[in-house]
Formats: structure tokens, C-alpha cells, sequence
């Protein structure tokens, strides 16, 4: 274990690329504990798979300790309308409670349910890109990735889709609450979307209880596991997660995959002609430039070592999605955007007890929009250079400007 100065996470030059620092810290040792971030970062790849699976290590603490047990601060009850809506998330669980829920969850939200979005998908993706041909000034995040996400997801859930851009403000607000650097500001406005969120899925929930229809709020109101059903409170926190994980993982893989490709022409031509198919160069999109750069869990056991390192009961380990995913121990020259890696091992989705739910959905989505591009638009180019998002736990673009061809 090497002990570090403190690595500013919020430094416009390291979310900018961070992968040149991840490199340097990989590098020097498999865990570094950070004393002003308060975590013990993981940065190797089979270290991160192992602490992945690893139930002493929780998402959340409450349900074996107390905030003052653990010497850490209580949660800011100014934000609690953000706290009531996490409170029930499968991301803020931990077994038994995870178990029930992921199990009732399971019963809706099944492989054919997904699958069934491919010709859906299809065809929205088409539509999306024709309309866009021959006008200037595309921002492919803006408009094709987002309403193209944000479409599909609302095609499952069974919501309108001419509500798509109040959901996405919804959701670019409150994952801001993810990063280590929220401001006070930002929390605010991210407990305010939060809590409109939270009132307009009760609506839809309580359409779907007196007048049943067809979507996965529908069948997550009426699933049913040896007598449980789920409650109000838990679909809310499940359609909010399927929304905003699901909605940011997809926008934010296809911004930095397709950047990876404009920047790596050959790649990309290797795809448009056939040699790879996208299904495979999608794992490669989420692997080199992972849409999720951050990922914490909580010490909750008193013998917990990692790559041979002791980490105290109570503290927090941040696994390094990114490192991970560029470990040379895992992955040959992994800096290299190669579309026909074979990557399907790489930590985009997580693992373990908390292995992204929503996975199948976002790979089909993914290979949908990439098979669409390289169809409409071979000729897909860059006219400036994408601008990041300031975040580095959700990591992506503010915009990618591109000509479809």
C-alpha cells in the first residue's frame, strides 16, 4: 500500500483525461489510501473484481452501524427529499432487503421484456439519424444519444415519451449528488428534481393501481414473489434508477466510444465494413473510457485486507472503474481503442451483489445506435473537439459536435 498526497479528483486537467494519472497510480501500488478524500482507492483490475464480491464490503452501512458508531457524519437532512428516493434504490441496499427487492424486480424486468425493445429501438435510432442528415451544427449527445436513450427507456417503463427532456433535466440534476465534490448548490437543486421526480412516478403508479397498462411500472405494480409485492416507494426508486443510471451509462459510453473511434479512424472503417461487429466493439466503448470512473463501498468487517493491504472497519474503499479497465494485467496494450478486443471482462457494469441490473439494456441499446450509425452515417466525423462534462465519477461529454456525412 503507498500512502499519496491528496489527488484532486475535481482538477479540470485530470477529468479532462485522467487515465495518464490512473496509469501513474496503478502503477506505484494496488491500494492507495487517501487521507483528505477519505477513501482507500483499489486501481487494479483483479483487486477491483475481488472487492466487488466481496460481501464485508457494503453500499451502505445502516443497516449494521450507526453514522456516530462509524465516526462519520450523519447525512445532511436539508437534502432528505434525495436521501427518501436513495433510500429504497438497489444500488443503496444490501442483502436480505437487496435480495426481495432484486427478486420482485426480476419478475418484470426480464430478458424478453428487453429484447422485445430491439425492433423499437431499430427503428427509432433510424428515424432519429435521417432526420438529422444534411443539418449542421449536430451535437450527437444532444440530438440522436439522448432522446435516443431516454426513448427507449420510457418504450419500457411505459411512460410518455414527449416527457423525455423533464426527465433528463430530472436526472442530469440528481446524479450530480454522485461525486465527491457536490456543492452545496448542486445538492439543493439535486433534493428539488428528486423530489418532482418522486411525485410524478406516484402519479403514474397510482394511474397504473386503478387502470392497468402495459410497460414495466405496470408489471413492477403488480409483480409478485411468494406473496411480497414491491411498494410505492420501492418502484419510485427503481424507476429512477432504470431512468438515470441507465439513461447516463448509455448517453455517456456512446459520447466517449464514439470519440474513441473518430480518433481512431481505422477502428471505426473496421466496423462500417464489416470486420468487427458492433455487438463487440461495444464492450470495447464501455472498457476504454468507462462511463463510471468511481465506484464506493464501506469496510463493514474487522479483517478486511486488499492485494494484501489491511483497511480499518469503517472505512471507505473507491474502486477505480477506469484504472481497472486499463490494467495491462488484464487487458494487452490497454490504452489502445482496438473495436475487436473481446473486453467482455472489463468492470464497466460493476459485479457481485450490486452487478448492474439494467447491463442487458444497456448492451442492446448500445449495439442498436452503433449498428445505426455505421449504417446511416459512415462518414461520421468530428467538427471540434467534445467537451467534458466538470464531473469525474460520471464520466463523459458536455457535447460531442459531429457531421453525419
Amino acid at each position: 500500500m503507498a500512502s499519496v498526497p491528496h489527488i484532486d479528483l475535481a482538477n479540470p486537467g485530470f477529468i479532462q483525461d485522467p487515465y495518464p494519472t490512473l496509469t501513474a497510480m496503478r502503477e506505484s501500488a494496488p491500494v492507495i489510501h487517501d487521507e483528505a478524500a477519505g477513501l482507500w482507492f483499489i486501481t487494479r483490475h483483479e483487486d477491483v473484481r475481488t472487492c466487488l464480491r466481496d460481501r464485508r464490503l457494503g453500499r451502505v452501512y445502516d443497516h449494521v452501524a450507526t453514522a456516530a458508531e462509524l465516526g462519520v457524519p450523519e447525512r445532511d437532512p436539508r437534502w432528505e427529499a434525495f436521501w427518501k428516493v436513495e433510500a429504497h434504490s438497489l444500488l443503496e441496499l444490501e442483502p436480505p432487503d437487496h435480495t426481495r427487492m432484486r427478486r420482485l424486480i426480476s419478475k418484470a424486468f426480464t430478458v424478453r421484456a428487453v429484447e422485445d425493445l430491439r425492433g423499437p429501438a431499430a427503428g427509432l435510432a433510424r428515424s432519429l439519424l435521417q432526420d438529422l442528415k444534411g443539418k449542421s451544427d449536430i451535437d450527437l449527445l444532444r440530438d440522436f444519444s439522448q432522446v435516443y436513450s431516454i426513448g427507449i427507456i420510457t418504450e419500457l417503463l411505459g411512460m410518455p415519451v414527449s416527457e423525455h427532456r423533464r426527465l433528463l433535466d430530472w436526472s442530469h440534476r440528481m446524479v450530480k449528488m454522485y461525486e465527491l465534490h457536490t456543492t452545496e448548490e448542486q445538492a439543493a437543486d439535486a433534493a428539488r428534481a428528486a423530489a418532482e421526480f418522486d411525485s410524478y412516478v406516484r402519479d403514474i403508479i397510482d394511474y397504473h393501481r386503478s387502470e392497468p397498462r402495459g410497460g414495466l411500472i405496470g408489471e413492477l405494480v403488480h409483480a409478485e414473489v411468494d406473496g411480497e409485492h414491491l411498494t410505492a416507494e420501492e418502484i419510485v426508486s427503481t424507476v429512477i434508477l432504470l431512468l438515470n443510471a441507465g439513461h447516463e451509462a448509455t448517453v455517456n459510453t456512446m459520447g466517449n466510444g464514439i470519440t474513441g473511434f473518430m480518433h481512431n479512424r481505422d477502428e471505426w472503417h473496421r466496423v462500417v465494413d464489416g470486420w468487427v461487429a458492433p455487438v463487440i466493439a461495444v464492450e470495447e466503448m464501455v472498457r476504454w473510457d468507462a462511463p463510471l470512473q468511481l465506484f464506493e463501498r464501506w469496510v463493514l468487517a474487522e479483517d478486511v485486507e486488499v492485494a494484501g493491504t489491511p483497511i480499518p472497519y469503517g472505512q471507505k474503499i473507491g474502486m477505480l472503474f477506469g484504472s481497472a479497465n486499463r490494467d495491462p494485467r488484464a487487458f494487452e496494450d490497454p490504452d489502445a481503442f482496438l473495436a475487436a478486443r473481446h473486453a467482455a471482462h472489463h468492470i464497466g457494469f460493476g459485479g457481485g451483489t450490486h452487478h448492474c441490473l439494467g447491463a442487458p439494456l444497456a448492451r442492446l441499446e448500445l449495439d442498436v445506435a452503433l449498428t445505426a450509425l455505421v449504417t446511416e452515417c459512415p462518414e461520421l466525423e468530428l467538427t471540434a473537439e467534445p467537451v467534458r462534462q466538470d464531473a469525474f465519477t460520471i464520466h463523459g461529454y458536455e457535447s460531442v459536435p459531429v457531421r453525419l456525412g
